[in-house]
């Protein structure tokens, strides 16, 4: 053979080799990549003909399955279903054959069966001629709080609400509802008509049933916010013990001239109460007071321990709970309205029920998280969820201070939730917590929004093993519209987990 053709036979030969090898590499390495292409019509066909791994609310003793996919009689086409749609449609969210939302969304590729932590579950059912199949998820939510949240917001008049319950000790979300809701099997169709039919009624309903309030959606915290001016004011120094007294007149005029009111005027105690007092009557001018003294940037920086202003996932993307920080935002007449949790400070439910679980923790705030652990199409955990601390808040003696606090809230006959949340109404339940009456100026008829946060102290040396946050929108008094909400959810997860 002459050196031309030598060279010729080499170069085809080499090429031949490279092509192998990337013909291997594109099966082996970038097959799952490939497959989650938008662009590959073939593989958009063929997902509806394997299954969909299941999503499970597996946070009671008797998991539950929340979403699965189900084989269309006579046909090889799986079809998604949720067992009972509206109670866990802002946890699960939904799968439509062009996009997803909630769990569905953020563990796609795992429930799609396309993630890269698969690829050897795929490769080997591609070997062994065995269906190819998504993981599944298991989510940290309890069945019975879910539940309990779900019949408690439906059931207060239809106004929109929210409620989130965690494992203070842990971060684990055992709840978290939205009212008004809607039913994701309803988008679960195959027909792109009917789909857009449905979608667009959704979107353009006026009560946004689309819109999860639990964790997209912020709120004046109101007096609930008196959690964070006292965490500031303990840790700070400013306020030695709960039996310190403080300013507390019926009204206050503040520098700008406004003036700032207890409710209804009402005198607190004899006028320089104990902050014990002031904060179970929940006595605006005090507050006011003690956050114009520890100013702003203080009351910001502790509001930023308890993870306002800063980002979250969990994994679902949560919007951000603000103390804001813009042009006059020092301004002390406007601190003062801050420290009550009004001018623009906005929180989430979900931050509502950080705010309590921080102190049922001992002043140490856990990072919550929704999805417990994936379990692969052969039953072996591919990854799961470790609980980690997200801020240091309060030590445990200010964390002591506050929690004695609010349980004068519920137990002291004056308290402004002893008539909802008290144990002659919880069946002998202990419940510490804040009530909270914002005004919202977003309100189209002006009433205030009602806001609780709340939690069960461990007993016997045992962690507190639930807090929970309730917003009702518009919904007047946290004590009578919030609170027995929150009632129900503790009393169904205490009765699951005795």
């Amino acid at each position: 053979m002459n050196r031309a053709l030598l060279r010729i036979s080499l170069a085809c030969l080499a090429m031949f080799v490279l092509l192998l090898l990337n013909v291997n590499y594109l099966q082996v390495f970038r097959a799952t990549a490939l497959a989650a292409e938008p662009g590959n019509i073939r593989v958009f066909d063929q997902q509806f003909t394997y299954q969909r791994g299941a999503i499970v609310a597996a946070g009671d003793r008797n998991a539950v399955t929340i979403a699965e996919s189900r084989l269309i009689k006579g046909t090889d086409i799986y079809q998604r279903y949720y067992p009972q749609g509206k109670v866990y449609a802002p946890v699960t969210g939904y799968d439509t054959i062009y996009s997803q939302t909630g769990i569905e969304a953020a563990e796609n590729g795992l429930l799609a069966g396309t993630s890269p932590q698969l690829a050897v579950h795929n490769l080997t059912a591609l070997l062994t001629g065995k269906q190819k199949q998504g993981a599944t998820v298991e989510l940290t939510i309890s069945p019975a709080a879910q539940q309990a949240a779900y019949d408690a917001l439906a059931s207060d008049g239809g106004r929109p609400a929210a409620a989130v319950a965690i494992n203070p000790s842990t971060g684990a979300i055992l709840a978290l509802a939205s009212y008004p809701t809607f039913n994701p099997n309803q988008l679960a169709t195959f027909n792109g008509v009917q789909l857009n039919k449905v979608d667009g009624q959704l979107l353009n309903d006026p009560s946004q049933p689309l819109l999860n309030r639990a964790i997209s959606q912020t709120y004046p915290p109101g007096s609930t916010f008196k959690i964070v001016t006292s965490s500031a004011a303990f840790s700070t120094g400013l306020i030695a013990s709960t039996s310190t007294p403080v300013s507390a007149p019926p009204v206050w005029t503040l520098p700008n001239g406004h003036t700032l009111t207890n409710y209804d005027s009402e005198l607190c105690g004899n006028g320089n109460p104990p902050i014990i007092q002031a904060f179970w009557m929940s006595c605006n001018t005090a507050f006011g007071k003690i956050g114009m003294k520890l100013t702003a940037p203080v009351l910001r920086q502790w509001a930023t321990r308890f993870w306002l202003n800063k980002p979250l996932d969990i994994p679902l993307p949560v919007a951000q709970s603000v103390y804001p920080r813009g042009p006059g935002w020092t301004d002390p007449s406007l601190t003062a309205y801050s420290a009550i949790g009004q001018y623009n400070d906005a929180v989430t439910p979900l931050q509502e029920a950080m705010l309590a679980a921080t102190i049922a923790n001992h002043g140490t705030l856990m990072r919550p998280y929704l999805v417990q652990q994936v379990v692969g199409p052969g039953l072996s955990v591919i990854s799961s969820t470790q609980k980690t601390v997200l801020s240091h808040v309060d030590t445990p003696k200010v964390a002591g201070q506050i929690q004695a606090m609010m349980y004068q809230v519920t137990h002291n006959p004056t308290g402004t939730a002893y008539g909802s949340a008290g144990p002659q109404v919880t069946g002998g339940i202990t419940i510490d917590g804040k009530t909270g009456t914002s005004q919202n100026g977003a309100n189209p008829n002006g009433l205030d929004d009602a806001v609780f946060t709340c939690f069960v102290p461990g007993s016997g040396g045992q962690p507190s093993p639930i807090a929970v946050g309730v917003v009702v929108k518009e919904g007047g008094f946290g004590a009578s519209a919030a609170a027995p909400i929150a009632v129900k959810i503790i009393q169904a997860y205490l009765k699951a987990h005795p």
